[in-house]
């Protein structure tokens, strides 16, 4: 019977789900139109969205850049609870085991936050509880006095393991980049250990992952080329790409410029990402590079969709693109609630 209700007309129906759902995401123009307006214009146009709900649930406890903040966050929370609620069989199994590295943000979050000793409010505008670690779950984890102890009442949980073992000594700032790499590191491993254990769909969800992971890696090395003091990037690179950490490992080692890019694009499959990489010959600042690398994935995603539109890629590539209309929306009330100019808020879209 499980079969049956996970056959090819819940799969048709929640993919189509998918699709009406992206077409209802906010297009280029909302944002070129919201980069002219101020902070209070901007939440008025938010709580007048599909945001409206949040906005007026909170609106008596929040003003402002606080209230789109978390407004925003309770939203994509919802949005991701919903999606698994409709995801039918190992659609929904997969949709899951992805939306775990939600788990790795949000605790990481609070960790820094107790570090650094943030509000507990604070802290809870910016947590997105889509991944295992339900809303209550989370509350008792902001409860917690220090990050020892809300490493502690981790226990039990698949993140624990990582993260008491690299904090032994106590919680420190300059680990948690470490730490953080671990966590992602054993994420990718389980998702591609998922992906070949023979589930249904595994194969598709193998080439996003992928995909993800050499995406990853190559902002990593741009990120990391911007430090002189770096020589060896072995160990925060993530296995099971279509690059291996090795080959980037000694590509890293070019420091000239044309001469890294000669010897990046022969390792790279994906044609646009070799186009991209063509463009970035130029002096390119290292926002503008990570921006550039995420819109080549979300349309490469958009691309995956349209030759399986049945299958798990239609809802990867609909969380990814809703997760960076949070993320515009977000550096565009924190721009202006800097005070940044519409151009300078501008290069922080991804558009």
């Amino acid at each position: 019977m499980a079969e049956i209700r996970a056959g090819p007309v819940p799969y048709i129906y929640v993919c189509t789900r998918m699709r009406v759902r992206k077409s209802k995401l906010l297009p280029r123009e909302e944002y070129m139109r919201m980069l002219n307006m101020g902070l209070a214009e901007i939440t008025r146009f938010v709580g007048e969205s599909q945001y409206k709900r949040e906005v007026d649930e909170l609106a008596t406890s929040f003003r402002g850049i606080d209230l789109i903040e978390t407004a925003l966050s309770w939203n994509l929370a919802k949005e991701y609870q919903n999606i698994q609620k409709i995801t039918p069989g190992t659609l929904k199994d997969l949709t899951r085991a992805y939306l775990r590295r939600w788990d790795i943000q949000n605790v990481l979050t609070i960790i820094r936050g107790k570090l650094h000793g943030e509000k507990k409010g604070k802290i809870r505008e910016v947590l997105v509880p889509a991944g295992e670690l339900d809303r209550v779950f989370l509350d008792r984890l902001l409860e917690e006095p220090t990050p020892e102890r809300v490493i502690e009442a981790l226990k039990g949980k698949g993140i624990y393991p990582i993260l008491s073992r690299m904090t032994e000594g106590g919680v420190r700032e300059e680990i948690l980049p470490k730490v953080e790499n671990e966590l992602y590191k054993q994420f990718y491993a389980d998702l591609i250990a998922y992906a070949h254990s023979g589930i249904k769909g595994g194969r598709q969800f193998l080439d996003y992952i992928t995909l993800d992971i050499d995406i990853t890696n190559i902002r990593t090395l741009f990120r990391v080329r911007a430090d002189p003091s770096v020589s060896d990037i072995s160990g925060v690179l993530i296995a099971g790409g279509t690059i291996s950490p090795q080959a980037l490992q000694r590509v890293f080692q070019i420091k000239d410029t044309n001469e890294f890019i000669d010897a990046l694009v022969p390792l790279i499959k994906v044609r646009p990402l070799r186009e991209l990489l063509e463009k970035l010959r130029e002096e390119r600042s290292l926002r503008e590079i990570e921006i550039e690398l995420i819109k080549v994935q979300l349309a490469e995603m958009e691309t995956m969709s349209k030759l399986h539109p049945f299958s798990i890629h239609p809802i990867l590539a609909y969380l990814e693109m809703k997760k960076y209309e949070i993320f515009n929306l977000r550096a565009l009330a924190r721009g202006k609630e800097s005070g940044l100019a519409p151009e300078r808020i501008r290069g922080y879209l991804v558009v």
